[in-house]
């Protein structure tokens, strides 16, 4: 199905085709526009959240066989939303003094209508968020969005907790500048620590080289997400280097209002984090990155290895793991996986590594293989 979400592309798509049979209209006020809609076929159109000149309207649409979804009342958010959320948006109202911005108030809504147990109607309308966001998110990584076609996204995991003065941050955040200068699309889960520093990689890739060293030395002023002047000196880095190279966070708001990072152009932030999770790994083709980390990011390795074992998406990718102690010494996590995947097309794809230029090229030459049959 075709999906509209600007005045500009309707008006342009009726002029050429009279009609939207199955088309997805999305959030637009109808009532703004000027069309003779007496000679549009809308047999098949889906009208999701919106506004309409009048009651008789909403009828003719129905007796032309089309459906509406109505807008719904009282929600801090949108759920037929036509986009991914960017950090302008989810921090609007926000402060130094006082957290009013829009990623705040759908938390605490979020928390007031039942995070675990939602009424129906609050759960379908996450359901319908999610979903939206989902498509958005298809439209990024699938070239709708920005020029150069379908991204080669690798995701980049890690503690939340990890401070901006560890090593492991500073190591992931030239691991994200290098692939991105390489042509590849960074995406993390969106918080801070380990999650901040790939966007951060992400964001200053089309810097000089000395802003890297600026920018965590202004980082450095606040190492832990809780620390007075955490975000503030996340802002002082947009002021160093505004325009910034492209990546995704993709976090949730289902652990808390722990904020989502300010060096991603994109955020699609959802409500489910089971969807949250799986699509993570699942738009990774290109490979999976994981910097040390503690309890989440072991339930990702292995829901990643699950993909990978079953080839569910169809190809296998790589996993490459940054921490000989962590993942070798500490944990044994690599050998586990490595002898789960022995006689497994995947086996080839895990990979261990301590340096940056290690970690790069691990990625760049292990492309994703097709399964054979």
């Amino acid at each position: 199905m075709r999906e509209i979400h600007e005045i500009d592309d309707l008006i342009a798509f009726l002029e050429r085709e009279h009609e939207l049979t199955d088309c997805v209209i999305q959030g637009l006020n109808l009532g703004d526009v000027t069309i003779d809609w007496s000679h549009v076929r809308l047999a098949g159109a889906v009208f999701l959240g919106c506004r309409f000149p009048s009651l008789a309207f909403q009828e003719r649409i129905r007796e032309g066989g089309g459906m509406i979804f109505p807008r719904l009342p009282r929600l801090p958010y949108n759920p037929y939303r036509p986009k991914l959320y960017t950090r302008e948006e989810l921090s609007e109202g926000w402060t130094t003094e006082e957290d009013k911005s829009l990623d705040k108030r759908i938390y605490d809504h979020f928390v007031e209508r039942g995070r675990h147990r939602p009424n129906v109607m609050e759960a379908l309308c996450q359901r319908l968020h999610d979903h939206a966001v989902d498509d958005g998110l298809n439209d990024l990584l699938e070239g709708r969005i920005e020029d150069g076609g379908q991204k080669k996204v690798v995701a980049i995991m890690g503690g939340h907790g990890t401070p901006r003065t560890d090593p492991f941050y500073k190591k992931v955040v030239r691991i994200a500048r290098a692939l991105t200068r390489r042509g590849y699309f960074i995406a993390s889960g969106g918080g801070p620590g380990i999650m901040e520093a790939a966007n951060l990689g992400a964001w200053i890739s089309n810097a000089e080289d000395d802003l890297l060293e600026e920018a965590l030395g202004e980082l450095s002023s606040a190492p832990v997400y809780s620390d007075r002047g955490y975000t503030d000196a996340a802002l002082r880095v947009l002021d160093l280097h505004p325009d910034g190279a492209s990546s995704v966070a993709i976090p949730t708001w289902f652990y808390g209002h722990e904020p989502s990072n300010l060096f991603s152009r994109y955020i699609a932030k959802y409500f489910s984090n089971g969807l949250r999770e799986d699509g993570l790994l699942a738009v990774a083709t290109y490979g999976v990155i994981y910097a040390p980390g503690s309890a989440g990011t072991t339930q990702e390795i292995f829901m990643d290895a699950a993909q990978n074992h079953y080839a569910t998406f169809g190809c296998v990718s790589p996993m490459v793991f940054l921490g000989r102690e962590r993942y070798e010494e500490t944990t044994g996590i690599f050998s586990t996986l490595a002898s789960l995947a022995s006689g497994q097309q995947y086996e080839s794809m895990l990979l261990l590594c301590e340096e940056p230029d290690e970690v790069v090229e691990a990625i760049v030459s292990h492309s994703p293989k097709e399964v054979s049959n």
